[in-house]
């Protein structure tokens, strides 16, 4: 994996008390240590298990690699691409960062961006129900509408800007036979017929 210029890494182990663990074919493993990814945007964890090994290759500057103890262990090698993927993640959210794109597609369906009292950054969804969902936007995204049928969700962590694009699409799901409701980054739907008796 490449390392974009300005990111940097370093490994460090987790103390015994906070270690986070998950069972895999009734083995127990426990993820001790982190990879830690510091860029231009800020600074990003990530859990990683014993049986991974990462490492500088001495003839590639600016690039980690990520091994496995035993490639033929079933849980390891499973484990290889989902590690390598979150650390991929991991390097361009703090170079570049994540985005999510929200589209209202509906009569009348908008977001519209307020703060509360508390002076919370909130969205509210106007989709045709008789109240209006309000949904806090988590401190580390940052959110905008370039027109009120669309939602820009900007962050670092890519798990937290699909996660968010997520619950507000879980207030109108796209239905297939008008194609109405909340679609997420160019998601598409097959209309269908309705039957007619």
């Amino acid at each position: 994996m490449k390392l974009q210029e300005g990111i940097s890494y370093s490994l460090e182990s987790i103390p015994v008390e906070f270690c986070k663990s998950f069972t895999k074919r009734n083995k127990r493993y426990i993820l001790d240590r982190q990879i830690v990814i510091k860029g231009p945007l800020g600074t990003l964890k990530t859990e990683i298990p014993k049986f991974i090994n990462i490492t500088h290759p001495e003839n590639e500057p600016n690039t980690i690699s990520v091994r496995v103890e035993r490639p033929d262990n079933k849980t390891q090698r499973s484990m290889w691409g989902t590690i390598r993927s979150l650390i991929s993640n991991s390097i361009i959210g703090a170079s570049e960062g994540h985005l999510s794109v929200v589209k209202f597609v509906g009569t009348g369906y908008r977001a519209i961006l307020e703060k509360n009292d508390k002076n919370e950054d909130v969205v509210a969804l106007k989709i045709g129900f008789p109240y209006t969902p309000k949904l806090v936007v988590p401190k580390d995204l940052k959110v905008s509408s370039p027109n009120p049928a669309r939602l820009i969700i900007e962050g670092i962590d890519k798990q937290k800007v699909k996660l968010f694009a997520s619950l507000i699409r879980e207030h109108k799901k796209p239905e297939p036979y008008k194609g109405k409701g909340i679609f997420v980054d160019g998601e598409t739907v097959v209309l269908k017929e309705r039957k007619i008796k």
